[in-house]
């Protein structure tokens, strides 16, 4: 219609749009991904059937799955773990034809490890060894005699006084030292900047609670440590240190949105985390009240305590010192789990300590009531 072309609100764009699919305008975003694992190759999915060590979780699906099974009267859709090789280097089972690497991922011969396709980050279990990077890191790791199993270097690194120090010093502890391509590594730490160095840690071996509080009651003056919501593994080392500088038997976190012990809180403990338990526990709050049947007076920190730091009586006997998280403090279950609430006086406006320090502080004090009562 004539005069159309002037209207107002009028279509200038093409009423065809960029196709969809792996073909579109987002082609290029997905070039050197690699191929998508299949089911049986994911550690995290029911069907997985890797040589691999099965992930927890992934045990609890395929058993959940053949309950289901079970009681609907058919076969459970699940994978076979171990009938289908998933390790670059090794031969012999199920898709070792297929077990070659792509190019610019190049994996040393005869190193087991999960296969993960180029490009992407692989996902590791709770219990997998944790990989520590940077020049920095790592050297500061290895001289507090943080454990390791193996350091990755990569080809053509620009050797300075660190990566010197790095190497002998791996060497003189036994580490076993694998030099590999810089794209294995960038596969190998998701894309994290490592410096061409990366260490791996082995998985931390907790305590089980119940022996935790068993070997605590076997001392003079039991004393144990309980973090509520802790995320900051710096600070978890520092409490852990404070614990052994102030003769603590031993640390309790929760397993959940709480912090463990990895190399950077390995690292903050100065070691400490190699002579002082720490254990996970599933519920905080059950876990206080065991401690209280078994004799402990279990104590939380708080700004807003109805006891000060300096008036605890109950430093001499049986004692439980909880730290709240670094923002909100005590979890209000765990609050009303505690016999009483503690404060540290202080004579500035600071609204509060950093959880480490307040930790250190009350310790301390602890430690100074136990001798002056000895």
């Amino acid at each position: 219609m004539a005069g159309n072309s002037q209207r107002r609100g009028r279509r200038v764009a093409s009423k065809t749009s960029a196709p969809k699919g792996s073909g579109g305008k987002n082609k290029d975003s997905l070039a050197g991904r690699g191929r998508t694992l299949p089911a049986d190759e994911r550690p995290w999915h029911k069907a997985y059937s890797g040589t691999e060590k099965l992930p927890q979780r992934t045990a609890w699906k395929q058993e959940k799955e053949r309950r289901a099974a079970a009681e609907e009267g058919r076969a459970p859709k699940i994978g076979k773990p171990g009938s289908k090789d998933t390790t670059w280097g090794k031969g012999g089972g199920r898709g070792a034809a297929t077990a070659q690497p792509a190019r610019g991922s190049r994996q040393p011969a005869g190193r087991g490890g999960p296969r993960v396709a180029p490009g992407r980050k692989s996902n590791p279990a709770k219990d997998a060894p944790e990989l520590l990077v940077g020049r920095n890191p790592v050297l500061e790791a290895l001289r507090a005699q943080v454990p390791a199993t193996a350091l990755y270097t990569a080809q053509g690194i620009d050797v300075d006084d660190r990566v010197k120090e790095i190497i002998r010093t791996a060497a003189d502890r036994g580490i076993a030292i694998l030099e590999v391509s810089r794209a294995e590594l960038d596969r190998m730490t998701g894309g994290v900047l490592h410096q061409g160095v990366g260490l791996q840690v082995p998985p931390f071996a907790y305590e089980p609670f119940e022996d935790l509080v068993a070997a605590a009651l076997e001392q003079p003056a039991p004393l144990l440590v309980a973090l509520d919501g802790v995320t900051d593994p710096r600070n978890l080392g520092a409490v852990i240190r404070s614990a052994a500088a102030f003769g603590a038997q031993g640390v309790f976190v929760p397993e959940r949105r709480a912090a463990g012990i990895t190399a950077t809180a390995w690292r903050t403990s100065a070691g400490a985390a190699a002579r002082v338990p720490v254990a996970q526990v599933t519920n905080l709050t059950r876990s206080l009240k065991a401690c209280r049947d078994a004799g402990f007076v279990v104590v939380g920190l708080d700004a807003d305590g109805e006891t000060g730091l300096y008036d605890l009586e109950a430093a001499v006997g049986p004692l439980v010192v909880v730290v709240g998280s670094e923002g909100r403090g005590l979890s209000r279950l765990v609050g009303q789990t505690c016999d009483l609430t503690v404060s540290i006086p202080m004579i500035s406006e600071v609204e509060s300590l950093n959880a480490s320090v307040a930790a250190a502080v009350t310790l301390a004090e602890v430690a100074r009531r136990r001798a002056v009562e000895d």
